[in-house]
C-alpha cells in the first residue's frame, strides 16, 4: 500500500512518477481547498491484484465519496458507481485500474 501527500502551491515535482497503470504527476495547482474540519482522510493505494483502492476511516458519518473525470468542470462531481465496504476500521471502494483519469472527494452532505 503506497501513501501519497503534498501541499497545494508546491513547485513543479518534476518528471510524472509511474509505476503499472497508474501515475502521480506534481506541479502547480491553482485550486483553492479548504478541508472540512474533521473531514476523514482520504487515501489511495494499490492492491495486491493491481486494482485501485480508495479509502478512509470508519465511521465518517454525514460523508459521501464523489468522482470527476474534469476538474475543469466542478459541476461533473457525481456518487461512485462502486459498492462501499466496511471492514470496522476503514471503508473502501475498489477501482480497475484501466480506468482513464479520474478524481475522487469525500464530500460533507
Amino acid at each position: 500500500m503506497f501513501s501519497v501527500n503534498g501541499t497545494i502551491g508546491q513547485h513543479g515535482a518534476g518528471a510524472p512518477m509511474t509505476g503499472g497503470n497508474f501515475s502521480l504527476t506534481g506541479g502547480f495547482w491553482s485550486i483553492i481547498a479548504v478541508p472540512t474540519p474533521g473531514a476523514p482522510l482520504l487515501s489511495i493505494g494499490r492492491t495486491a491484484t493491481n486494482t485501485g483502492a480508495i479509502f478512509w476511516p470508519s465511521p465518517a458519518p454525514g460523508f459521501t465519496l464523489q468522482e470527476n473525470t474534469n476538474l475543469a468542470l466542478p459541476s461533473a462531481w457525481s456518487p461512485v458507481a462502486q459498492l462501499a465496504v466496511t471492514n470496522g476500521a476503514q471503508i473502501s471502494i475498489t477501482v480497475p485500474a484501466s480506468v482513464a483519469r479520474k478524481f475522487f472527494r469525500l464530500k460533507s452532505l
